[in-house]
């Protein structure tokens, strides 16, 4: 008799016969999707300080927009992995554009900081299942030999979708009769086309487990990352980093995560299967997405302040300056994709990656307010191309060592550190750059009257320099333009983690089938599923597994 796991392994050998052009059809809506959410994210990278000034804000909440945003996506993206393995994977990508889409609606308008913050949590929600879904959906769809070249084309929409969206924001704000509020309208007609490509073109074998769903694991997860994150963002500003306040936000934290590893590991289901864990190759790759996380994520947001604060620029111009990253990255995840599907050989492309990632990261914390811009630039290109060379295959390396069954928990637990790392990182860089700057100012205005109109309660300072005399103006300018290096320069130590990390990474031969073949043997037989999820007879099981076709 023909078991489900039978039945599994024969549509995923389905799927690797697919051609070119049929995998190409059946992710078109999905790479769409990619678009929507990288532009969305994005295209506020160059507008945040305009619309910050324009809502009355200040520098800890010109961060806070940011880090919000990933927050949501970080603490949403185990659950979304995890469901990814148990009902359609569609599905779940239809709904994570909706929900992406009515945060980006909703934020265009808002009133104030607080309001607009809010509904980027929205959008992160949403994000975060797109963040780990086009992963999961391509692991699907394509073996892991032929996954690279998919990957580099999903690197250049993440590549054109970075590069677009500043300057698509940028021309926004600077545009009198649209304003800063299409920036999040401006993706919706590209959703609802992407909804129904997705609808049309996307069909894909659905694993539906008739197990107890972990809410409580689902629930103190994403509870443990937003305390510690919470503590992160605000320490150092709202409070010292040393005072009872940090003592409560972390022991909670600390808890929570504690419990979460205990319910984890009781749990015939996990959201996050703690076997995975013990993977050398996982623990590997999530220590150095982590680390890269930083650099992904807290470039584009720097970089926005330093050319529009520091050097002046409007904010298409910012956009335009910063196409050496965004080029680098767009030739580096195509090219290296191209290359590992033809070779099989990834890990030489993450060491080179990484090397260059923290050079890149070290060259851009020599700039200050005078650098040449072509400097900045190639400094820009070298760290595009260290990020485009390793963001992806990580990824890659990842999946090549997964089940079928584990590839949506194992690819989200990828991208949940990365984000984490993202999170984190631009949250405690953002507090850094705040109090550094504020310093800087105050050394500047020592013994000038208007050194009070340069800064705010709290010590953040104001990203509205219009209103500030010529004289303040320039110390601010020049304090930003100075003040920027350091963010890089704690960004290449954090680098060296990875560098080393990716350094232990074991490299083995890329698979040429989707499913791994784990799970049933050569006579058709099933084999025993792992730490109590075998099935029992159709009179008592405890979990039976459906696939269909979505």
């Amino acid at each position: 008799m023909t078991t489900a796991v039978d039945r599994e392994a024969e549509q995923s050998e389905t799927t690797d016969a697919m051609t070119h052009r049929q995998v190409l059809q059946a992710l078109s809506g999905l790479f769409m999707a990619m678009f929507v959410a990288m532009l969305s994210a994005t295209i506020v990278a160059n507008a945040l300080p305009r619309i910050i000034a324009d809502l009355g804000g200040n520098q800890s909440q010109y961060t806070w927009v940011v880090t919000a945003t990933l927050l949501a996506a970080t603490a949403t993206t185990p659950i979304w992995g995890k469901l990814a393995d148990r009902m359609s994977k569609k599905l779940l990508v239809q709904l994570a554009i909706v929900i992406f889409v009515t945060g980006s609606v909703l934020a265009g308008f808002s009133q104030n900081t607080e309001t607009l913050i809010g509904f980027r949590v929205l959008q992160g929600v949403g994000m975060g299942g797109l963040q780990a879904l086009v992963q999961i959906v391509l692991g699907s769809v394509v073996s892991p030999r032929q996954r690279g070249r998919y990957m580099g084309y999903i690197g250049a929409v993440m590549a054109v979708a970075t590069v677009g969206g500043p300057l698509l924001g940028g021309f926004i704000v600077d545009t009198s009769f649209l304003g800063w509020r299409w920036c999040f309208w401006v993706g919706v007609p590209v959703a609802i086309i992407a909804l129904v490509l997705l609808q049309k073109t996307l069909h894909l074998p659905v694993v539906k487990a008739h197990t107890k769903i972990d809410w409580l694991g689902a629930m103190l997860i994403p509870g443990g990352v937003t305390v510690l994150l919470l503590w992160v963002t605000f320490a150092g500003g709202e409070f010292a980093w040393l005072s009872w306040t940090t003592v409560v936000l972390v022991s909670a934290a600390l808890m929570l995560i504690s419990a979460a590893v205990w319910a984890e590991r009781r749990v015939s289901d996990p959201v996050v299967p703690p076997r995975l864990l013990r993977e050398r190759t996982m623990v590997l790759s999530i220590i150095a997405s982590a680390a890269v996380g930083i650099a992904m994520f807290g470039g584009p947001v720097f970089f926005g302040q330093y050319f529009q604060i520091a050097r002046g620029y409007s904010p298409t111009e910012a956009g335009l300056l910063t196409i050496p990253m965004v080029g680098g990255l767009l030739l580096a995840s195509t090219i290296t994709g191209q290359i590992i599907s033809r070779t099989g050989r990834w890990k030489r492309f993450l060491v080179g990656g990484t090397a260059l990632t923290v050079v890149g990261l070290a060259l851009l914390g020599t700039i200050d307010h005078a650098t040449s811009l072509w400097q900045v630039g190639v400094f820009m290109a070298v760290l595009g191309i260290g990020i485009g060379s390793t963001m992806q295959n990580l990824v890659l390396a990842v999946q090549n060592g997964l089940a079928y069954r584990d590839l949506g928990a194992g690819t989200s637990a990828v991208t949940f550190f990365r984000s984490l790392g993202g999170a984190a990182g631009v949250s405690v860089l953002g507090a850094i750059l705040a109090s550094h700057v504020t310093d800087l100012i105050n050394d500047g205005l020592k013994g000038n009257a208007a050194a009070g109109a340069s800064t705010q309660t709290g010590g953040s300072t104001s990203l509205d320099l219009s209103e500030l005399p010529p004289s303040v103006r320039v110390v601010v300018e020049h304090a930003y333009g100075d003040g920027t290096a350091l963010v890089f320069v704690i960004g290449a130590v954090v680098a060296v983690f990875a560098f080393v990390a990716v350094l232990f990474l074991r490299e083995t031969a890329l698979r040429t089938t989707v499913n791994d073949g784990s799970r049933a043997g050569g006579d058709g037989s099933t084999r025993a599923e792992d730490e109590g999820s075998s099935r029992t007879g159709a009179e008592g099981s405890s979990r039976e597994d459906v696939v269909t076709r979505a």
